[in-house]
């Protein structure tokens, strides 16, 4: 029985993926600090103790491994023992990297596994996609035709190295694609990546949902017209008599209550070099149960959600439309999406409307 299940779509190939789970180095920047025992038996011990969902470090032994499909681990920690199998499968766009933990001896509360499954995703949507693309810009080389390079990427530090294409045309392709401020970005997210970071830190804060009146920065200003009419028009208007009528007396009447009205708040949570993660939390604040909302968020050109949960959603074009279960009155419904833009300077959506309405934080 899988006790853990997370995947995420990564717009890699499998063997960089690969490369990514079994290379120590590398696990260590995107999911904790892993140190080598042995090598036959391979195993790697896992220093865990005080991430979520975890009592202690993990003793991980390599079982079986068919590169760049599948591996397998038998994770002990204290006495609970689980088997962890990484599947690696090839999609239109990169490849899908499913994890699964099934307990083989001891017990798991529902709370530790409820974490623990929480922290595998977090790590393989957020941290993981900015190893890859880290990663992609070590195979770049920046040669043009048979002049002298222009300038050199780093080699990475690994236990052996990163090839580099062998198809000029592909290498050059890549070239074309990568520019200045890519490579500014990319410095820039790896020193977010320190080796003593707390990996356990969760994302910046929403901004509180607005209080009426208030009025966002971000808000497009609003034209109005006024109800007075021009001078020129009062001048050119006769004035009726002053003779005095009647005037009717009126009847109180009580407003109708409004109905419940879905806002929706972004943020931009994490940040890769070719695309970002989005959140959006919709809020119902009082009244009656939003029984059906549509929040759609419009991409930049050339933008794809490549994973999304909290609701379900399909892309057409620019669009994303995200419809999920109701919301009752006083409580929130979050929606999170990964997001692979070719352009490296879009770190956000252009649009994003529940149900007609802008949603805070654009």
């Amino acid at each position: 029985m899988i006790e853990i299940d997370a995947q995420v779509d990564l717009s890699h190939p499998t063997d960089r993926v690969w490369q990514a789970l079994t290379n120590p180095q590398l696990l260590s920047r995107w999911f904790t600090e892993t140190e080598t025992v042995s090598q036959a038996p391979r195993r790697l011990l896992l220093h865990t103790a005080g991430l979520p969902g975890f009592d202690a470090a993990v003793d991980v032994e390599v079982t079986e491994q068919r590169a760049p499909e599948l591996l397998v681990l038998q994770c002990q920690e204290g006495d609970r023992r689980t088997r962890l199998t990484c599947t690696i499968t090839r999609t239109a766009d990169g490849c899908r990297l499913s994890v699964e933990e099934t307990m083989e001896h001891g017990t798991w509360p529902a709370e530790d596994r409820d974490q623990r499954e929480r922290y595998y995703q977090q790590t393989l949507t957020g941290r993981l996609p900015a190893i890859l693309d880290w990663l992609a810009f070590q195979q770049v080389d920046l040669r043009r035709g048979e002049d002298p390079p222009t300038a050199e990427l780093p080699a990475i530090a690994l236990s052996g190295r990163v090839p580099a294409p062998a198809d000029r045309r592909r290498r050059l392709a890549i070239v074309a694609a990568v520019t200045a401020a890519t490579l500014a970005t990319g410095a820039a997210l790896w020193a977010l990546l320190p080796d003593d970071a707390d990996q356990t830190a969760a994302p910046a804060p929403l901004p509180p949902p607005p209080t009426a009146g208030a009025t966002s920065d971000n808000a497009a200003p609003r034209t109005t017209r006024s109800s007075r009419p021009s001078s020129a028009a009062a001048r050119s208007t006769p004035r009726p008599s002053r003779t005095p009528t009647a005037t009717p007396s009126r009847t109180p009447t009580s407003a109708a209550p409004s109905a419940a009205t879905m806002t929706a708040r972004y943020a931009t949570t994490a940040t890769r070099i070719l695309g970002y993660t989005g959140q959006v939390v919709l809020d119902n604040p009082d009244g009656p149960a939003a029984k059906s909302w549509t929040l759609v968020v419009t991409l930049a050109e050339g933008g794809t959600v490549t994973n999304a949960q909290g609701a379900n959603w399909q892309q057409d074009g620019r669009a994303v439309t995200f419809t999920g279960a109701p919301v009752p009155a006083g409580q929130s419904q979050t929606i999170t999406f990964d997001v692979r833009n070719p352009d490296p300077r879009t770190k956000a959506p252009e649009g994003c409307t529940i149900d007609g309405t802008p949603c805070t934080g654009l």
